[in-house]
């Protein structure tokens, strides 16, 4: 039988995660800070819930039933019955401070699957890629001292001290000779997982704000999340692109901002050469996502950006996202180019248009609810 502790602290963190979840697009729209912490946890400010704790009061104050008053006195002995709420001097203390609890990435993508009710991501058809995990699911009688099974120990000593008649029930001492040490020993299986790559490309070129970049990277670490709940192995690779393109650092990727134009080929012929080179479609799971205001310098690049997606990136890919980040200087046109070609319900060029934070959630929806 659990603990009560343990009951009560599982069931305060299913109020927390279903707190979490209630306010995810608030989390998303208002920019609340989710912080890695490190490993595959991360700290999520909680204002609404105050941890549960005893309180004790001074005992110069007298306890239940003591000390002076009268029926009808409030109850905390600070409030002038003729006086107003609210009134007093200004404190010098410390206010209440929010409380942060810590997830897991398993823990945060489960609220969002939920919260949009996404499918589990099949693999398209991809080579399973082969691991070895070492379990410790056996006993053996050799090992180092950390891995001493304490309880199957004393059970081999109990087991030869009875057989032996060396043992007194009315002085019931155990004392493992070197034979009875039992220790974990690990069980290698062969187990098949597979790997996937996400490759984001940004339009950095002038037209291209903060606003727009702030989009960017908060939908990027939710898609990044739930990619990670469904593969054990995920890489992440960026594109940075104004009239060029290159590869560059997750910083480097969200802090970049240029003044040139916009060639959009430029990007999609480095992300063909980075699947070319390290990621074989046979193997890898592949999610490009590009992220643009909409602008590209003319119809021709605009026609080599069809090509390439249509002879290489989409056939090997999982599925190929684009999310159109409203701009005001942006015009939109690569939108409307994208969308003439493939629909708007095509099931691996997928299309989002992303007016603002508000719309980060739907995006999101819109790009992994069909489970590619």
């Amino acid at each position: 039988m659990d603990h009560p502790i343990k009951r009560d602290h599982a069931r305060f963190r299913k109020i927390v995660k279903g707190r979490v979840r209630d306010n995810l697009r608030k989390y998303i729209s208002h920019g609340q800070q989710i912080v890695p912490k490190g490993g595959d946890k991360f700290t999520v400010p909680m204002p609404q819930i105050d941890t549960p704790r005893f309180k004790f009061g001074d005992k110069s104050q007298g306890g239940v039933g003591q000390g002076e008053g009268q029926p009808g006195d409030p109850v905390d002995g600070q409030q002038d019955p003729n006086g107003e709420p609210g009134e007093g001097e200004a404190g010098q203390d410390e206010g209440s401070k929010e409380l942060e609890v810590e997830l897991t990435v398993d823990e945060l993508a489960q609220i969002l699957g939920e919260q949009l009710e996404l499918p589990n991501i099949q693999p398209k058809g991809k080579k399973s890629l082969q691991s070895t995990v070492d379990k410790y699911s056996t006993i053996g009688k050799t090992g180092p001292d950390s891995l001493r099974h304490i309880k199957r120990t004393y059970k081999e000593a109990l087991k030869r001290q009875i057989a032996l008649g060396h043992y007194d029930p009315n002085n019931p001492t155990v004392i493992p000779t070197k034979g009875d040490y039992r220790y974990r020993a690990a069980d290698t299986k062969i187990e098949m997982e597979n790997s996937a790559v996400v490759i984001y490309m940004m339009d950095v070129s002038g037209s291209m704000g903060d606003e727009q970049k702030e989009i960017v990277r908060t939908e990027s670490f939710w898609i990044n999340l739930w990619l990670k709940s469904q593969y054990k192995d995920i890489e992440i690779r960026y594109i940075i692109h104004d009239a060029t393109a290159k590869e560059v650092d997750e910083n480097t990727f969200f802090r970049t901002r240029e003044s040139g134009g916009t060639l959009i080929s430029s990007a999609y012929s480095l992300c063909k050469q980075i699947i070319e080179a390290d990621y074989n479609p046979s193997e890898w799971n592949i999610y490009p996502f590009h992220f643009s205001d909409g602008d590209n310098w003319s119809a021709d690049d605009t026609k080599l950006c069809l090509e390439l997606l249509d002879k290489f990136i989409v056939p090997a890919s999982n599925m190929f996202c684009y999310g159109q980040v409203e701009s005001r200087y942006g015009s939109g046109q690569f939108y409307k180019d994208l969308s003439s070609k493939y629909g708007a319900q095509h099931d691996e060029v997928i299309l989002s248009k992303i007016k603002n934070k508000d719309g980060i959630l739907d995006s999101i929806k819109e790009f992994l609810g069909k489970g590619n």
